[in-house]
């Protein structure tokens, strides 16, 4: 089994971003409020449409907001 998780930097583009709202966020990329979170927390590992979205919303690269961390 693969070990390590996900980490990313969701807090601090949103911040950066006009302190754009989780809500915002998810509403940009077609999920809730609730799986923003998730994501942001490293409680949840977005698929990779989301993490595609998610890093042209910021227009930022997949590794400038998602980072894997052995």
């Amino acid at each position: 089994m693969v070990k390590g998780r996900i980490t990313n930097q969701l807090r601090t583009l949103r911040f950066l971003a006009g302190e754009m709202t989780q809500a915002e966020l998810g509403e940009k990329i077609g999920v809730t409020r609730q799986t923003i979170a998730a994501i942001e927390q490293g409680k949840y590992s977005p698929s990779l449409e989301a993490a595609f979205l998610i890093a042209k919303v910021f227009g930022k690269s997949l590794e400038e907001v998602f980072q894997w961390n052995d």
